[in-house]
């Protein structure tokens, strides 16, 4: 938006020295205001405006971009001041316990952000929605989600590949699938799993906000005749069950262990039918069948665009975006037992602010939760760091004086490399109807060195 107003000569100078809704607060008052109390738009809509009336507009047509909606009403507000003793009393917005404000802690230290690719190392990843994959340590494969095509926005029928070919330096390339089978149907928010160096997973998905993508597809990667990783053949299989129709999206998918088997724990989203799901279903990696495996514990609230990540043979889920579309903070184990996995809660201090559309990994017994989007602070999210062992929590600033500024790091994908303490982060933007549709313009690293020498 800054940009749009910078290039019609007509730059927004009031957000530069009023930037936030306490600074808009604090300007009235020192212009002799008795009395101002503001709010941001999401503060106003949970808290001012009747739940029916809600409801109402959430019903009014299929919506499924609450990233941006979510951001834009957080840089809008709506303030009432007034002078004189008697209007002063009058609470316009009183104080809601439903809309606490949850500040991050004070910041631990600050991970260094760099550009990785450029456009001179081939095509760069401009989409989001997408999913990625570490298939061997130098190469990592991304599928879906919309972004740019052949000079256009549209959702993407290409694959992209990330090559190292020395070092750390990365080069991209976009591919086609081959052969004249399945096609890559142009889903997005779904998930995709490494099976081998060769097989990678796709489960759930949707084409558009009322047409879920069925079916679960696997890639096979196989190099081309001259062995190079920059011209990866890709084919593409209907797999699974025959009778699946597994039609969920923003959910998650995580490796875990039963007997000594290996499944795939498939938990949350949302669906056509339902705002957010809080169902699970194990598919079995040897059989590719759904199997039904006992889970004790409480069950969590459901919940679409959180975090999950493998961890000790179960899976760790932390945040997302519940059923009254506010964004959670708790962080909930799935933990293995002897007779099948149950549900266990993390105790975490301190709190942590909730969020959703991050990403999440675990790094030498730490959680980090990668970006997102909150509501309940008007700070820029960073990498969010937490004790698996003590349940404490830091926070990490992300500096980004060398990468292109916004950063958007919401529906975007990460890729841990832990040998170099690098975090690669690809992708991420959004769509505005108004001024137009940002991409992250390159693929990110995030330095986390710093973290292992606090240990």
């Amino acid at each position: 938006m800054q940009q749009h107003f910078r290039q019609l000569n007509s730059p927004l100078h009031g957000l530069d020295c009023f930037p936030d809704v306490e600074a808009q607060q604090h300007r009235f008052l020192q212009a002799g205001w008795t009395a101002c109390c503001a709010v941001d738009m999401n503060e106003f809509y949970r808290c001012f405006l009747p739940s029916e009336e809600c409801q109402r507009m959430e019903n009014l047509e299929p919506f499924d971009e609450f990233e941006e909606w979510h951001l834009k009403c957080a840089h809008y507000f709506i303030l009432a001041a007034s002078r004189g003793d008697t209007l002063s009393q009058t609470l316009v917005f009183p104080p809601s316990e439903a809309f606490p404000r949850i500040d991050p802690a004070s910041p631990s230290g600050v991970f260094p952000a760099s550009v990785v690719t450029s456009d001179s190392k081939g095509p760069n990843l401009k989409r989001y929605g997408h999913a990625s994959v570490l298939l061997s340590p130098s190469v990592i494969l991304s599928a879906g989600g919309f972004g740019e095509q052949e000079g256009r926005h549209c959702r993407v029928s290409k694959f992209h590949l990330l090559s190292r070919y020395c070092d750390f330096e990365w080069k991209g390339n976009q591919i086609c699938s081959c052969g004249t089978g399945t096609q890559w149907d142009g889903r997005l928010y779904h998930t995709m799993t490494r099976l081998s160096d060769t097989e990678v997973l796709v489960l759930g998905g949707r084409l558009s906000p009322v047409t879920p993508a069925l079916g679960i597809l696997q890639l096979r990667v196989s190099k081309s005749k001259d062995n190079s990783t920059e011209d990866l053949n890709i084919t593409i299989t209907k797999a699974g069950p025959e009778d699946s129709m597994l039609s969920c999206w923003r959910h998650s998918t995580t490796e875990v262990s039963y007997e000594n088997q290996k499944y795939l724990f498939v938990y949350g989203g949302r669906s056509v039918v339902e705002s957010v799901l809080s169902d699970w279903h194990f598919l079995h990696v040897g059989t590719m069948a759904w199997d039904s495996i006992p889970v004790e514990g409480e069950v969590p609230e459901g919940r679409h665009s959180h975090s999950a990540c493998s961890w000790q043979g179960g899976a760790l889920i932390a945040g997302g975006l519940g059923a009254s579309e506010e964004p959670l903070s708790s962080v909930l184990f799935l933990k293995p037992i002897s007779c099948g996995f149950l549900w266990e809660s993390i105790v975490i201090q301190p709190p942590i602010t909730p969020r959703y559309s991050h990403t999440a990994h675990v790094l030498n017994g730490k959680l980090l939760l990668v970006g997102g989007v909150w509501i309940h602070s008007s700070s820029v999210p960073g990498v969010t760091v937490i004790d698996l062992t003590t349940g404490l929590s830091s926070e990490y600033q992300i500096d980004t004086t060398c990468v292109p500024w916004p950063l958007m790091l919401h529906n975007h994908t990460s890729i841990l490399l832990p040998e170099e303490q690098q975090l690669l982060l690809l992708g991420g933007g959004g769509n505005c109807f108004s001024f137009g549709t940002y991409f992250n313009p390159h693929t990110v690293t995030l330095d986390l060195s710093s973290l292992s020498a606090r240990q």
